[in-house]
């Protein structure tokens, strides 16, 4: 309990900009030598350090017909290094108490660490290690493999997942971002050391890394001085074709089916976001206080879970509008949603439900991040998306300035009804065929 109130109070201090800056918490950037970018907040009366780590080597750089490559890559960094075996590793962090995990994106691979202030320099020590030595042993790879194609043919089985990778696919057709990141049962199977290593070696560099660290960072200096530059960062990718409207039923024996609906979003950096997460908070992104919340499921009874999303990456986004609900009322649960949308865009937002998803975005902001780890997250997605440092400042006035005008003109632009990849998975018998 200590550790979560720790964290929160970080962030409540980050997020209120005088408070902030009289504590001497506001985040310090540093470029090394070498080209990565270091964020810290310096917190030396915290007993953990939290360092996240991101880097510019998502699975956007893996030649398609070796999918999962990047993702198989972010899993193994731990397994073993010129210095350390996989149970070195795992002995050390038990030792000191430390977790580490990695994990990948389409866009990038993170990696996570949190350590007691006392051992930074082990953990420190391990990391550096990590990123610079990792040897991809066969015998990993291997276990690594099977670990994952078990994962995949158990997502086979869940419905949302199936219906979330069909929806990509037809989005972003023959794009890296259409594809899953663990890539396919076919596609792991055929990964190969030397491919591990090579993209390991290109990729994970210093000069296209960004990290941040939250706690005591006074042994922080010269930590990563010695890893060498490679490659820079390449532009943020753009899909080369977004998928046109079309309906896809997928057959399987459930008592919901389950829904997704949606279209082509907008880049992180659009000018319009702030008005769209209002607009989508009063569509379908506010809980139960969202219209499509009340429309389908408080007054019709047609679902037990509904809302919706604007997903905003470097480079592209996406809308998604999802529901479970019986498979003899999908059809009209689908009917409804789109009518929704309609009226989003034909009818003004009403002043209370623009005060509510105002209060409401602002209000939960500094509550998204009660632990320092999430702290460090926070700060690396603020420098990869080049929001400025003062961004957790200027949050609440970029939510405030989203008039009544701004919402419909950003529903009537980004809300596409007309335009839907509705995706259905469930039993199509009773589905029907309208």
């Amino acid at each position: 309990m200590k550790r979560v109130c720790l964290g929160l109070w970080v962030v409540l201090a980050l997020v209120r900009g005088p408070v902030s800056a009289e504590a001497g918490m506001t985040p310090k950037r540093t470029v090394l030598n070498n080209g990565m970018v270091l964020l810290t907040s310096e917190q030396r009366a915290l007993p953990m350090v939290s360092i996240e780590l991101l880097i510019d080597a998502g699975s956007r750089y893996e030649p398609a017909d070796q999918a999962g490559l990047a993702n198989l890559t972010s899993k193994l960094l731990i397994y073993g290094t010129k210095q350390r075996t996989a149970v070195q590793i795992s002995d050390t962090l038990d030792f000191i108490g430390a977790s580490l995990e990695t994990g990948c994106s389409q866009d990038t691979a993170s990696v996570s660490m949190t350590v007691l202030k006392k051992d930074l320099a082990t953990g420190l020590d391990l990391l550096a290690d990590i990123l610079n030595q990792s040897t991809f042993p066969q015998a990993e790879i291997d276990r690594q493999k099977q670990a994952i194609i078990a994962s995949i043919r158990a997502a086979e089985e869940e419905p949302g997942t199936v219906a979330a990778k069909a929806f990509a696919a037809a989005l972003f057709p023959d794009s890296p971002y259409g594809r899953p990141v663990e890539g396919s049962e076919a596609s792991v199977k055929a990964l190969q050391q030397k491919g591990l290593r090579d993209f390991f070696a290109r990729n994970y560099r210093p000069n296209r890394s960004i990290i941040a660290v939250v706690g005591d960072v006074s042994e922080l200096n010269g930590a990563f001085q010695t890893w060498p530059k490679g490659e820079p960062s390449g532009q943020a990718l753009v899909p080369a074709k977004v998928g046109e409207s079309k309906v896809l039923r997928i057959n399987k024996d459930l008592t919901q089916a389950n829904i997704v609906l949606g279209h082509n979003g907008v880049a992180r950096g659009n000018p319009d976001y702030y008005a769209i997460q209002v607009m989508n908070y009063v569509l379908g992104g506010g809980g139960f206080s969202s219209r499509a919340m009340d429309s389908i499921r408080n007054e019709r009874g047609l679902a037990y879970s509904v809302y919706s999303y604007f997903a905003a990456e470097k480079s592209h986004g996406a809308f998604e509008f999802i529901m479970q609900t019986k498979n003899e009322t999908a059809l009209e649960a689908i009917r409804i949603a789109t009518e929704e949308m309609r009226r989003m865009r034909e009818q003004p937002v009403m002043e209370q439900e623009l005060n509510d998803a105002k209060d409401y975005l602002i209000g939960s902001f500094p509550l998204r991040f009660d632990t320092n780890r999430k702290v460090a997250g926070f700060l690396t997605q603020v420098e990869y998306f080049k929001l400025g440092l003062d961004y957790p400042d200027r949050y609440a006035d970029l939510i405030r300035k989203v008039t009544g005008d701004d919402v419909q003109r950003a529903a009537k632009q980004y809300l596409q009804p007309e335009r839907l990849i509705t995706v259905m998975v469930g039993n199509l018998k009773k589905i029907g065929e309208k």
